[in-house]
């Protein structure tokens, strides 16, 4: 049985569904509600299709390319860190990828799809959490049902996205994302430690 609590906070974490809602509500400026609702039911659709494909097919690829577990949960720590890391000292998630609207025609797709919701974390996470030698299939779809609730709340933030930017502003939504990159930071620090212990063995 997994930790449901601590699996949805370190999915919340590098999903980070608050950072989403700027983001949402800049790449959908010009459309109507209806279509803004298409677009945000689109984008968690594709992220949820990328970020299954990971837990079924993440350690297959890995083990194919003859990639120990431990390796990759060293290498996944340590991005994860970089990626917290940019979360807390960098652009924030919405200052970032606000700017990635420009040449954007797909946006259901990008910035939304990938890389706001389906983030390189989420990615890593979704691989890390699914180890075939660690988790039952039990456990291993129980991680997946808890990854797409984190799926669920980002849909709903985003459909009512102009209620909430009215009252966390985008200064708030920059906070909580440093305040979920000190978090994120944290649990990879974890990986990477238990990482190194099961790659030599300690």
């Amino acid at each position: 049985m997994i930790d449901y609590i601590s699996v949805f906070i370190f999915f919340f974490a590098v999903i980070d569904p608050i950072g989403t809602v700027p983001v949402f509500i800049a790449v959908t400026a010009a459309h109507d509600d209806r279509a803004k609702r298409k677009i945000a039911m689109i984008a968690t659709l594709v992220a949820a299709g990328i970020l299954v494909f990971f837990v079924v097919a993440g350690e297959v690829i890995l083990t194919a390319m003859d990639i120990p577990l431990p390796a990759f949960q060293i290498a996944g720590g340590i991005i994860l860190f970089l990626f917290a890391i940019s979360m807390i000292f960098g652009e924030s998630k919405p200052e970032q990828e606000v700017k990635l609207i420009k040449n954007v025609s797909e946006t259901a797709i990008f910035p939304l799809a990938i890389p706001s919701i389906a983030s390189p974390g989420a990615m890593l996470a979704a691989v890390l959490f699914t180890e075939n030698a660690k988790y039952t299939i039990f456990e291993q779809f129980q991680v997946t049902v808890t990854l797409l609730v984190v799926l669920l709340v980002v849909l709903a933030l985003m459909l009512g996205a102009s209620f909430i930017h009215r009252i966390i502003g985008n200064s708030g939504a920059s906070v909580i994302s440093r305040v979920m990159g000190l978090i994120l930071a944290s649990v990879a620090t974890a990986n990477a430690l238990e990482g190194i212990k099961l790659y030599f063995g300690l």
